[in-house]
């Protein structure tokens, strides 16, 4: 069982997980969002880099809880590039100290509800640290409308290199996978919502449904039917 709510940080998302009997139903692929999490299980801190294909999470019984930052803003947050933690997910002792991990493993651990806690620390970790460049919002919102990088970086006063930089710091990658990134999240949202698959290509900014089909299969690793849990 997933779910998940808002959180009182602006953008970002706080998730629970619980996997109590693996046989019932498919273990379904994280897919790349342009986010990187915090994440609690079972005692156990971790950060979940940004992701460029798809992720399977384990499938024996455990129970997890998941901080989601806005895209972006996490490196601000934990002290790392983005790119150093592209397509891994690592201990949080390997990124602070280790008694500071310990004393919030603990707080969470015996916490009521570990997902509401781990949002706790990260509200409490974001009121000691500097806010997050703004641009990078601006950033994230032009190419999920579906601007071009090339018009986005002026738009931002920016040059290729510096956008690529910048990008790769906040994000992992550059800005033109950001934008395919982007973009297979807002056709997963149409097709989800039954939105035919040549009409959700042309609404996504894919050139034609066989742009979208390849896409789907290079970032998630199989069709979209397949994804979307259609059989026929």
């Amino acid at each position: 069982m997933y779910v998940e709510r808002a959180s009182r940080l602006p953008g970002a998302v706080v998730w629970s997980r619980t996997v109590e009997d693996p046989a019932v139903g498919p273990v379904r692929p994280v897919l790349p969002d342009g986010c990187m999490d915090l994440l609690w299980n079972e005692g156990r801190l971790l950060v979940a880099g940004p992701d460029t294909r798809a992720y399977v999470p384990q499938a024996e019984p455990a129970h997890w809880a998941g901080f989601r930052f806005y895209p972006g803003t996490a490196p601000t947050f934990l002290g790392v590039p983005a790119h150093e933690l592209r397509d891994r997910r690592v201990d949080l002792t390997d990124l602070w100290p280790a008694a500071t991990v310990r004393s919030l493993s603990a707080r969470i651990d015996t916490a009521p509800d570990p997902a509401t806690a781990l949002e706790d620390a990260a509200l409490d970790r974001a009121a000691r640290t500097p806010p997050p460049d703004p641009l990078l919002r601006h950033l994230v919102a032009a190419l999920d409308s579906g601007r071009p990088v090339a018009a986005t970086a002026d738009e931002l006063g920016l040059g290729a290199r510096q956008l690529h930089r910048r990008s790769l710091t906040a994000f992992g990658y550059g800005p033109k996978t950001l934008a395919r990134v982007l973009r297979l999240q807002r056709a997963l949202a149409l097709a989800r919502a039954g939105v035919p698959f040549a009409a959700t290509a042309a609404r996504s900014g894919y050139a034609d449904q066989a742009h979208l089909a390849r896409d789907v299969r290079e970032l998630a690793g199989m069709p979209l039917g397949q994804l979307l849990g259609r059989t026929g």
